[in-house]
């Protein structure tokens, strides 16, 4: 299980240049299957901009790995194409949607960052 770490709004979490950050909202879905999974959509125009700036950083699935921030909780995990989309969703965890009281059909401010 990757760990959450908590950071003081205030604090500067200071990234090189090379790395790709975006604010935003999206509403969390809910993947409809035998596990419960939560997602969140990044923006389209977003998403194209991180596949054409990281096209020879992807991981399996054409994974990337991202710190993400929501409220005052702040982990890392990865974000996955979406052909069907066209966009990268993000995976919510279960810990994470507990601490931040979120549920599905929430609209959530995110900020991330493309390690």
């Amino acid at each position: 299980m990757q760990k959450i770490k908590f950071q003081n709004k205030t604090q500067n979490n200071q990234k090189s240049a090379k790395n790709y950050s975006i604010k935003f909202q999206a509403k969390l879905w809910k993947y409809q299957a035998k596990a419960a999974w939560y997602f969140v959509n990044l923006p389209k125009e977003e998403s194209i901009q991180i596949k054409y700036r990281n096209v020879l950083n992807t991981r399996g699935w054409g994974s990337l790995r991202v710190t993400v921030t929501i409220g005052d909780t702040t982990w890392q995990t990865s974000i996955f194409r979406d052909s069907k989309n066209d966009c990268y969703i993000l995976p919510i965890k279960a810990e994470v949607r507990k601490i931040e009281k979120l549920q599905e059909g929430n609209l959530i401010d995110l900020s991330l960052v493309v390690d």
